[in-house]
């Protein structure tokens, strides 16, 4: 299996396709505003801890897909031990795979198209009051909503019909060269505006009142949710890019890599922000506000502005797209693997039926609003974005960790052999009980209070 397998060009490439599925809008719209309003530099010193504790699970994906060669449909029937049913879970990693895409598709349409807007002017020599009026003008309008979420789904299956190393490699690379000198050309644009100062100290200055005032416990949790869904585990989008990995470098490090990749993004982004924020005298919010509504107004005051707002949705763009293409692969390569499709036939097949399945979420804005799933004000995508976040994430991450730690499962010597496996950082052993008793208890606390905060609060 492994000989007739096509692997990465280099191991730059699957160091930067790695960041580009962990990179995306968790990075940009949400870390830097919860680090603003949980203490700043003590929340990322928090943040930090728990991007460790939470770690080893990535690594374990790209072990388990390096030592199958295959797709995580098909990793535990190679993997697991004679009388066990750990292959009855393969289908997890598809249907995860759509239950992301199905919302994450139209959210990167918003930027794709956003970019156009800001480049061709639109956003341009307005009013304040427009950027509001236009974004829910563009929620509204089916037609806007279902052309950018298609362009979208366009751009992820084109690079994946091209290839591994032809397309999906190829393209990323330059996406994530390009996102990471945007992100550096903004943030100094940024920082060197006048009256920064203030928005910097609000991001990164240590604030002992602001933890006093959100409480400890809701600081770690929000550090602990962030570091946890910020790595894209639990649904075998890393453990694709494992199976097309060679063997010459241990995994443990290859994974602190992809981490601080993510991490210095989600950082800067914070740096973009806050400064330009705090320069023309507006109140950073979170979400989708902050990026469609906030930061447009911004834009449209500052000197080359045009320029400056296309740069930053580009880099936006490259963020979210980079994600859809490594999550598109991760359906072509089941069909392949699973299944025994071409890889072309693949590709087109899942394109229009990933199409057919955003309609709902690209439509939940207009033709769709009243659909309210999880109560009143919810959307559709809400919904999608519940299922992945707070139920196939987490359980699919425990899934892994049990069976990489347990005899029961691949085993912790196994797990062992194949992640030390060439050379660089070897994999601590002493972390073995954390990882099989304490770990999981984490994971079972994260996925318990996101049916509290969303059902009981």
């Amino acid at each position: 299996m492994g000989t007739s397998r096509e692997m990465l060009g280099s191991r730059l490439g699957f160091l930067l396709l790695s960041a580009g599925c962990a990179i995306g809008l968790g990075n940009v719209w949400r870390f830097p505003y919860i680090t603003g309003a949980y203490g700043g530099a003590l929340f990322v010193a928090i943040y930090f801890i728990f991007l460790l504790a939470v770690l080893p699970i990535m690594v374990m994906e790209f072990s388990i897909g390096r030592a199958s060669r295959t797709n995580l449909g098909r990793t535990f029937h190679i993997l697991e031990p004679k009388g066990t049913h750990w292959h009855r879970f393969g289908w997890w990693s598809i249907v995860g795979s759509y239950a992301l895409l199905m919302f994450y598709t139209s959210v990167s349409g918003w930027l794709v198209g956003y970019c156009w807007y800001m480049a061709s002017g639109v956003l341009t020599g307005v009013d304040g009051a427009f950027f509001g009026k236009f974004f829910g003008e563009t929620l509204a309008s089916p037609q806007r909503q279902v052309g950018w979420m298609s362009a979208s789904v366009l751009v992820g299956f084109g690079v994946c019909y091209m290839g591994v190393r032809g397309g999906v490699e190829r393209v990323v690379k330059v996406m994530m060269a390009g996102l990471l000198l945007l992100v550096v050309a903004l943030v100094i644009r940024s920082v060197t505006l006048e009256g920064a100062g203030a928005g910097i100290r609000f991001y990164l200055a240590p604030n002992v009142d602001k933890i006093a005032e959100v409480g400890l416990w809701n600081v770690c949790n929000a550090a602990m949710n962030q570091a946890f869904f910020t790595l894209s585990i639990g649904i075998g989008a890393m453990s694709i890019f494992g199976s097309y990995l060679e063997k010459e470098r241990s995994l443990t490090g290859e994974a602190v890599w992809v981490a601080g990749l993510d991490t210095f993004v989600a950082i800067m982004a914070g740096l973009i922000i806050f400064p330009a924020c705090s320069a023309f005298g507006v109140e950073a919010n979170a979400g989708p506000g902050l990026v469609f509504i906030t930061l447009p107004h911004i834009f449209n005051t500052m000197p080359l502005g045009q320029v400056w707002g296309a740069l930053f949705f580009l880099f936006m763009s490259f963020a979210a797209l980079s994600t859809v293409i490594a999550v598109f692969e991760n359906i072509v390569s089941y069909c392949s693997d699973v299944w025994g499709m071409p890889r072309k036939r693949a590709t087109v097949i899942n394109a229009l039926a990933l199409w057919l399945l955003s309609l709902p979420c690209a439509l939940g804005f207009n033709v769709l609003a009243d659909i309210t799933p999880l109560g009143a004000g919810s959307t559709i995508l809400d919904f999608e974005d519940f299922i992945i976040s707070n139920n196939m994430l987490p359980l699919g991450s425990l899934g892994i960790l049990l069976f990489c730690c347990h005899k029961w499962g691949w085993g912790w010597d196994n797990f062992i052999a194949e992640v030390d496996l060439g050379t660089g950082m070897k994999f601590p052993l002493w972390l073995r009980g954390y990882l099989s008793y304490v770990l999981p208890c984490i994971i079972v606390v994260i996925f318990s209070l996101g049916y509290y905060e969303k059902f009981f609060k």
